[in-house]
C-alpha cells in the first residue's frame, strides 16, 4: 500500500513536469488559482470576522470599518477577475497548446512502437487507457496536485488559528476528517464493488443500444426474431442491475448516513453548542471568539473536503499518469525511427537463414531457409495457419526473428534504417482497412508524389487491380470519399471492390519488391485470374513475393514454397511440384475437383 502511495506521488510528479515541458504558464496559473481559493477561505474567517467584531467591540470608527471591509472587497474582486481570466482564456488556451503537443508525442509513440505493442492486449490496454481524454486528464492531475499541496497546507494553517481561538475546538475537526476519510472511504469502496458486480449487465445493455443503432446489424432485426432475443437480454440486463443496487442500497445508506453525520452535522451542531455553552453559561467565551470559531468551523470544513477530494483524485489520477507513463517510456524492441545503413534500391536477394519465430512462446515457424533472388517471382502457399502471413510481417521487420538471421544482400536486415528498407516494399495485405478519404488518398496512402504525375499513377494502379471502370462511375470519379463516416455521398464498395483498391496500392508505389497477401480471397475465378495476370505483367521488374490460397494462381510462379506447421515441406516450381504427387499436388489436385464440381452445377443449374 505504501509502496502504491510512493508511485501515485512519483506520477503526479511526473505530470506537472509534463505539463511544464509542454506549457508552463497553465503550472503557473493553476497554483496561483488554487493558492487563491484557500487564501480567499482562511482569510474570510480568520481575518475578516475577527477583525470586524473585534472592531465593533472596541469601538473603532464606521469609516475604519468601512475602509477595511472595501480593501477586502477589492481582494476579492481582484481574485474573481483573475479566476474568471484563468477559467475564460488562459485554460482554454493552455488546454489546446496541451492537447497538440501531448498528443504529438502520443502519436509519436504510437508509430513507433513495434507491432506486438498492438497484439500484446495487456499493452494495448494500457496504450488505450493512456491515449483516451489524455489532454484533459493530465491538466486535471496538475489541478488536483496542488489542491492537494495547498490544501494541506491549509488545513494545517486552519488547525493552528482554530487552536489560537481556543484549543479545545480543535477537537471538533477530526469529526470531519474521521467522515472523510473513515467512512467516504468505505462508502467508496461499496460504489466500486457494486460497480464490479454492475459491469457485465452494463456491458450487455451497452452492446444491445449500439446494436439498436448500428447499420450492421439492421436487416437481421427486419427479417428475423433476433429483436425478442435482445428485448430478452435487456430486460434481464436491468433486472440484474436492479438487484445489485437492491445488495449494497443499505450498506451504501448508513455509510453515507454517517459520512454526512461526522462531516457536517457533529462538526456544525456541536460547535456551536460548544460555543453557547463556553459564552452564556461558563462565560469563558467572547461573542467576537464565537463567531470566528463559527466561522473558522464552516471553512475549516470545507478545507478538509476540498483536501480529501484531492487525496482520493490524485490515487485515482495517479494511475491513469502511470499507463501514460508506461507508455511515453516504453523502450521499443523495432523502434521506427531506427537508423542504419542505407539498404539502396538493388535487390541481388533475400534469403532465411535458420528463421524460427514463436509468438508468446507458442511455435509458428520453425528451421525456416528461403532465398528469393531479385527480379523473379515466389508464390507461399499452405494451409492457413502455417505461418504465411507470418513470413511476410518477418520480411517487413514488423517482428525481429526469435532464432536466425534474415538476409538482404548478404546483410542482416536488422542493420539497415529501418524507414529505407521499408520502403523497398509496396504491399498489399489480406487484413486491410479503408479510410474515409478520396480513392486516390487510399491508393497513394499520402506517398509524396507530384501532382501532375498523381493521377496518371492512380489510374494506371486502378486500372490493373480491374476497379477502373467501378470507380470512375463514382459522382466525383478518383475524388470520390469511400464510406460515409464523414461524407453522406461518400461510395461504400462491394468487399472485392474494396480488395481490388487495396491491391492498387501495391501497383502505385515505385519500389523493387511488391508483396501480395491473398490478393484475390474476394475475387471470383476470372477476376482472379485478370488480376494475377496484370500482377505477372506489371511486376516483371521486380521482385515479387505472394501468397494464395488458389495453387490455380500460383503456376507460373518461378518458384513455390509450401508451408505446413511452420516448415518448408516442398519447393520447386509448379511443374516440379507436380511431379513429386506430394502434398501440392495433392492440394492441386483436390481443387482442380471441387473447382470443376462448382462448375458443373452451375451448369446444371443453368439448363434446370
Amino acid at each position: 500500500m505504501e509502496l502504491k502511495k510512493i508511485n501515485s506521488l512519483k506520477n503526479n510528479f511526473y505530470a506537472l513536469s509534463l505539463v511544464w515541458k509542454m506549457c508552463p504558464r497553465i503550472i503557473i496559473f493553476l497554483a496561483l488559482s488554487k493558492l487563491l481559493y484557500y487564501f480567499g477561505w482562511l482569510f474570510y474567517s480568520a481575518f475578516f470576522m475577527r477583525y470586524v467584531i473585534n472592531a465593533l467591540q472596541n469601538g473603532e470608527t464606521f469609516s475604519a470599518i468601512m475602509i477595511f471591509i472595501a480593501i477586502t472587497v477589492a481582494i476579492f474582486a481582484t481574485m474573481a477577475l483573475y479566476n474568471s481570466f484563468v477559467l475564460g482564456y488562459i485554460k482554454p488556451t493552455s488546454d489546446t497548446e496541451v492537447n497538440k503537443k501531448l498528443y504529438q508525442m502520443l502519436f509519436k509513440k504510437s508509430c513507433n512502437v513495434e507491432l506486438e505493442c498492438f497484439e500484446n492486449s495487456d499493452f494495448y490496454d494500457k496504450y488505450t487507457l493512456a491515449m483516451k481524454n489524455a489532454d484533459t486528464r493530465i491538466i486535471e492531475t496538475v489541478d488536483t496536485f496542488f489542491g492537494l499541496f495547498f490544501g494541506f497546507i491549509a488545513s494545517i494553517f486552519a488547525f493552528i488559528f482554530m487552536f489560537q481561538v481556543d484549543k479545545f475546538s480543535v477537537a471538533f475537526i477530526f469529526l470531519p476528517i474521521i467522515g472523510n476519510f473513515y467512512f467516504r472511504r468505505l462508502n467508496s469502496h461499496i460504489e466500486y464493488q457494486r460497480n464490479k458486480e454492475m459491469a457485465p449487465h452494463n456491458r450487455r445493455i451497452d452492446y444491445i443500444n449500439r446494436i439498436m443503432y448500428l447499420k450492421d446489424y439492421a436487416k437481421e432485426i427486419r427479417l428475423t426474431n433476433i429483436f425478442n432475443l435482445l428485448k430478452r437480454q435487456y430486460t434481464d440486463a436491468i433486472t440484474g442491475v436492479a438487484d445489485v443496487t437492491k445488495k449494497f442500497v443499505l450498506k451504501s445508506a448508513f455509510f453515507h448516513w454517517f459520512y454526512v453525520m461526522f462531516t457536517f452535522t457533529f462538526i456544525f451542531e456541536g460547535l456551536l453548542i460548544y460555543g453557547a455553552y463556553r459564552t452564556l453559561v461558563s462565560e469563558t467565551m467572547t461573542l467576537a471568539q464565537l463567531a470566528v470559531i463559527t466561522s473558522m468551523m464552516v471553512s475549516t470544513t470545507w478545507i478538509l473536503i476540498g483536501f480529501t477530494d484531492s487525496v482520493t483524485a490524485s490515487f485515482k489520477n495517479g494511475l491513469f499518469i502511470d499507463y501514460l507513463r508506461t507508455f511515453l517510456e516504453y523502450e521499443e524492441k523495432i523502434p521506427e525511427d531506427y537508423d542504419g545503413a542505407d539498404p539502396g534500391n538493388e535487390i541481388e536477394s533475400i534469403e532465411f537463414r535458420g528463421v524460427g519465430f514463436a509468438y508468446k512462446d507458442i511455435p509458428v515457424l520453425k528451421n525456416l531457409n528461403m532465398k528469393f533472388e531479385g527480379k523473379k517471382t515466389y508464390a507461399l502457399v499452405g494451409h492457413n495457419g502455417a505461418g504465411k502471413s507470418t513470413i511476410i510481417k518477418l520480411l517487413l521487420r514488423f517482428y525481429d526473428p526469435t532464432e536466425g538471421e534474415i538476409l538482404l544482400n548478404g546483410r542482416n536486415i536488422k542493420e539497415y534504417n529501418l524507414q529505407k528498407y521499408r520502403a523497398l516494399f509496396a504491399t498489399a495485405f489480406q487484413d486491410n482497412r479503408m479510410f474515409s478519404m478520396s480513392v486516390a488518398d487510399n491508393v497513394t496512402l499520402g506517398e509524396n508524389i507530384p501532382a501532375e504525375e498523381r493521377d496518371k499513377i492512380v489510374t494506371e494502379a486502378l486500372q490493373l487491380s480491374g476497379v477502373y471502370e467501378k470507380v470512375m462511375s463514382l459522382p466525383q470519379g478518383i475524388n470520390t470519399t469511400l464510406t460515409r463516416e464523414f461524407d453522406d455521398e461518400g461510395a461504400v464498395l462491394s468487399g472485392g471492390e474494396f480488395q481490388k483498391i487495396v491491391v492498387s496500392r501495391a501497383f502505385a508505389r515505385r519500389c523493387p519488391i511488391k508483396v501480395f497477401d491473398e490478393p484475390s480471397s474476394a475475387l471470383d475465378p476470372i477476376a482472379e485470374y485478370k488480376l494475377f495476370d496484370n500482377i505477372l505483367k506489371a511486376c516483371k521488374e521486380n521482385t515479387l513475393l505472394f501468397i494464395s490460397h488458389r495453387l490455380s494462381s500460383v503456376q507460373n510462379a518461378d518458384h513455390v514454397f509450401l508451408l505446413e506447421n511452420g516448415e518448408v515441406r516442398e519447393e520447386g516450381t509448379h511443374r516440379e511440384l507436380m511431379a513429386k504427387h506430394g502434398i501440392y499436388a495433392d492440394m492441386y489436385e483436390k481443387q482442380a475437383e471441387n473447382y470443376l464440381a462448382d462448375k458443373t452445377k452451375q451448369t446444371e443449374g443453368i439448363w434446370a
